[in-house]
């Protein structure tokens, strides 16, 4: 399947008219309280909420490209109040009052990002819908409805969790084979690129400079050296995710993972009648290698998945160019989910890159011997995760103890990833056993199958 544009960063920034304008660059050697690296989410939530408690804090963020280049501008705008985690691995040193806790403030995400959008008057096309994680075989069905029961087992609001079965699920969204959907209730669909902007907006209003096209080389403590000038900060947050990698020192950090997405064009309101979707749900599968959709704005569908996994050595993507096999194997997703898109034209597609921590686990951190502190690793599941990672970085480099500094994510220690080619090795190795595991299944298996453990075990996922 072609498409009509390949990269350009988004179709979230087509969608605004192309991306932003630069803004000026570090005019030299500047001294400032505060240093922030990165000008995504992470980066701007951690500004606005300083500026908003201590204004009168010298705060200024370096940004490589420009406010939103990343992930940030480019995810599939699902505001679902989740995380990269792993209870057990949290339970090994946090009661289960405090793994409580975590859910209850990554919760607490969704209204938050949305009242900040409200007060700032941000207009990110967001509403309040559902999470829906449909089943289309046997073994999908299994992982479902054990996904709902383990959900039930700890949630505490019980009207956030739901099972549809297969009538139920295809009433909602006419997707093909389905055979129910485990449903996550009071989330949010937003468009990623009027959302990072907007906060970008909103963080210069308050006098904090952006500045951009001025590319990190080192940071450390007391100071960040950029190719613009030297930062010297006594606190700096390095908020680059996904490019982690590419700073001095962090090679093995977090690895980038590759993410791609295609959005068709409009859907004629005759389709739309025959597929449903009225409630605009944030939209997966069950599958192992994982597919995420939403029904956008203008009635467009987008469709992601992982497409090529990792680039070796850690490279990163050209300004969202993606592949040709990725464009073609998310566009058999998408007609596999729903037939009915098969005559569709793909408009726009592009990659990402998300930042994953050899534990698969998100963290936040402050060293307060060095003053630099971090946050990411968020495996895909930034939009609300960074909101949170904002706050608390807040309250880490005020000195304050409160009860998101106590959380069990916070200052986490974490291995780094192999050295190559290993990662590379391993990367690959699991995401063909994701998808050798996924034919198996939907040719009949009727069970999860054990390639897809073995390739969690690999990894550590």
């Amino acid at each position: 399947m072609k498409v009509k544009t390949n990269g350009d960063i988004s179709f979230w920034y087509a969608d605004i008219g192309g991306p932003p304008a630069y803004r000026p660059a570090l005019p030299g050697d500047t001294v400032a309280d505060v240093c922030i690296v990165g000008a995504g989410y992470t980066g701007l939530w951690t500004a606005y909420y300083l500026k908003k408690e201590a204004p009168a804090l010298n705060i200024v963020i370096v940004e490589k490209e420009f406010a939103g280049y990343g992930a940030s501008g480019r995810n599939g705008g699902w505001l679902s109040g989740g995380f990269s985690w792993s209870r057990e691995k949290y339970e090994k040193s946090s009661s289960r009052r405090a793994v409580i806790d975590m859910q209850s403030a990554m919760r607490s995400t969704v209204d938050e990002v949305i009242g900040v959008a409200e007060k700032e008057g941000i207009d990110a096309d967001i509403r309040r819908t559902d999470e829906m994680l449909v089943a289309t075989n046997d073994a999908q069905e299994q992982r479902a409805k054990a996904m709902y029961a383990h959900a039930r087992s700890w949630e505490l609001d019980d009207d956030r969790v739901a099972y549809l079965d297969a009538g139920e699920m295809s009433g909602r969204v006419a997707v093909g084979n389905a055979r129910g959907a485990f449903v996550i209730k009071k989330v949010a669909r937003v468009q990623p690129a009027k959302l990072v902007q907007g906060l970008a907006a909103a963080v210069t209003r308050l006098g904090v400079p952006i500045h951009e096209q001025t590319t990190v080389l080192g940071i450390e403590k007391g100071k960040v050296v950029t190719n613009r000038g030297t930062v010297r900060a006594e606190k700096i947050v390095r908020a680059t995710e996904g490019f982690t990698a590419g700073i001095g020192g962090h090679e093995r950090l977090w690895l980038p993972l590759n993410s791609a997405i295609v959005v068709t064009e409009p859907l004629p309101e005759k389709l739309w009648a025959e597929i449903g979707w009225d409630g605009y749900e944030i939209l997966g599968d069950m599958a192992h290698a994982y597919c995420y959709a939403q029904r956008t704005r203008e009635g467009r569908i987008a469709m992601g998945g992982r497409g090529v996994p990792y680039r070796f050595g850690s490279k990163t993507d050209t300004r969202g160019v993606t592949q040709q096999a990725t464009i073609d194997k998310l566009h058999a997703i998408l007609t596999a989910l729903l037939p009915q898109t098969s005559g569709l034209a793909l408009d726009h597609a592009w990659c990402c890159t998300l930042g994953v921590p050899r534990d698969w686990c998100t963290t936040v951190g402050f060293d307060r011997q060095t003053g630099i502190g971090w946050a990411g690793g968020y495996v895909g599941l930034g939009v609300s995760t960074s909101n949170l990672s904002g706050r608390t970085l807040r309250d880490l480099l005020l000195g304050c103890d409160t009860e998101l500094t106590r959380l069990p994510w916070v200052n986490r220690t974490v291995k780094k990833w192999e050295p190559e080619p290993l990662r590379w090795l391993g990367v690959h190795s699991m995401y063909q056993l994701y998808r050798i595991a996924d034919e198996r299944e939907a040719k009949g298996l009727g069970r999860t199958s054990r390639l897809a453990a073995l390739a969690d075990r690999l990894t550590g996922h």
